[in-house]
């Protein structure tokens, strides 16, 4: 990380299926800082809703939100793999980091249908929750995110997402 960045603090958002996960562990190890994956700051009562292909509602997340903002206010330098689906959840977080930076994990349906199809060791099942996760995404804007299109082999998507925080105006505490 160059020395002039401050510590950063980044979500790599976008719909379940996307990457998330796998480009914010990489990029975390890449920056040299710890990740967090925002799956494990759901209650056991949200994993069963999803466990059973029941979309999560707004009432569902209030505690979660919560609980991921304390993570990011607290720890000096993180990623966090967050879905982060609305305008309003982001605001939520940014509310605790005012200079926290967003990727924004890019791709269509069908792509991450096929990713999530070949997942056996997770809650997220079925092509119901992944509708309403698109239903319900707001996509980021300029303002907010900066966009990285997952329809590239994950070292790419990677090196995209260490580009675009290392540009100035980016990652270095002030928004574009």
């Amino acid at each position: 990380m160059p020395e002039w960045m401050t510590p950063p603090k980044v979500v790599v958002m976008g719909v379940s299926g996307c990457g998330k996960s796998l480009i914010g562990a990489r990029l975390a190890r890449e920056l040299g800082i710890a990740f967090f994956d925002a799956d494990d700051f759901h209650s056991a009562a949200n994993v069963q809703k999803m466990a059973e292909g029941i979309p999560l509602t707004d009432a569902d997340r209030a505690d979660w939100l919560e609980a991921l903002a304390g993570l990011l206010a607290r720890e000096p330098a993180l990623v966090l793999a967050c879905s982060a689906l609305k305008r309003r959840y982001r605001e939520q977080l940014r509310q605790a980091v005012p200079a926290l930076r967003f990727l924004y994990l890019e791709g269509d349906f069908a792509t991450i249908r096929g990713r999530l199809a070949g997942r056996h060791d997770h809650y997220f099942k079925g092509d119901d929750m992944l509708r309403s996760q698109f239903a319900q995404l707001e996509p980021p804007g300029v303002d907010e995110a900066v966009a990285v299109s997952i329809d590239q082999p994950p070292v790419r998507v990677l090196q995209r997402c260490v580009d675009a925080l290392s540009a100035p105006g980016v990652y270095d505490g002030h928004r574009q």
